[in-house]
């Protein structure tokens, strides 16, 4: 079990999502970085599906009230871990990103705040044992679904170890700083902007807003130039695609994006951009190139 004493400012419950079902209206959801969380779970032998935690911007402490193997990854952050007096005589003592390591029965484990980016995993050996719905045990921030963002004083249990295979992993190599650059494949809407409104999109900076969340990153810059009046009849959307609403600044849909949206797409992210782009943070600077 892990009880949770500070969450920090917004921490959920995370695996792979819930897919198949946007046409019932349910978002995908999931981890925002999923390559983070997918390391983090090789890391202490979980399947890549399993569940663990999402942190943003850090700031959290975690008590263990059995001892279990954990990993953390994503935004690089300071960690420290508190030993009970029984375990360690020393006490406190620091641990690393990107590898697994024990925390005894009674170990605290705390997330500073991260030195770059935005969203830290945390991953147990066995997962977060969170309750399923809809063959998922994400939080989706838009629909409601799922266990509620986590609260000081939450109680995770973590699922068994027995069946799961050795772990074999003694590190990863840590992210690099990130580049903010998001590479974009273009369309599908661009036909509905003037022309060069995409080498527009790819030409300057734009600016994370602080009205970004798991939603969407609303960026701040140039205004894209529409050669059509209306808006379109709602449609599907997918994760990294960008809309463009009546306000010309583009908006980059994360993990708890709608399934359907009536603002045209200029372009959509290539795979290897959505995780970064699930990494910035209210006021990173970030630039479009064509993939």
């Amino acid at each position: 079990m892990i009880e949770v004493i500070a969450p920090g400012p917004y921490a959920t419950v995370q695996d792979l999502g819930r897919p198949g079902y946007a046409h019932l209206g349910v978002p995908r959801s999931g981890a925002a970085d999923e390559p983070s969380l997918r390391l983090a779970n090789r890391l202490v032998g979980n399947p890549e599906s399993a569940a663990g935690i999402e942190f943003t911007l850090g700031g959290a402490r975690l008590r263990f009230t059995t001892g279990a193997w954990a990993a953390v990854t994503g935004a690089p952050c300071p960690l420290s871990l508190v030993r009970p007096p029984a375990a360690v005589p020393g006490g406190p003592g620091p641990q690393g990103m990107c590898a697994p390591f024990w925390v005894p029965a009674g170990g605290e484990l705390g997330l500073g705040v991260p030195e770059g980016g935005l969203r830290t995993y945390v991953a147990v050996r066995g997962g977060v044992e969170a309750p399923v719905t809809m063959g998922s045990r994400s939080t989706d921030s838009l629909s409601g679904l799922g266990p509620a963002p986590l609260a000081a004083g939450t109680l995770l249990p973590v699922g068994p170890t027995g069946g799961l295979a050795p772990i074999t992993v003694d590190g990863a190599p840590p992210p690099g700083p990130g580049t903010g650059l998001l590479r974009v494949l273009p369309g599908p809407r661009d036909d509905w902007f003037v022309p060069g409104a995409l080498a527009t999109l790819c030409s300057g900076p734009y600016e994370v807003s602080q009205d970004s969340n798991r939603v969407g990153v609303r960026m701040r810059g140039t205004r894209l130039e529409r050669a059509r009046e209306g808006e379109l009849p709602s449609e599907g959307m997918v994760a990294g695609a960008v809309q463009v609403p009546p306000s010309g600044e583009p908006i980059v849909f994360l993990a708890d994006h709608p399934p359907t949206g009536g603002y045209p797409v200029i372009a959509v992210l290539t795979p290897a951009s959505l995780a970064g782009a699930a990494q910035l943070r209210p006021g990173d600077r970030a630039r479009f190139r064509l993939a």
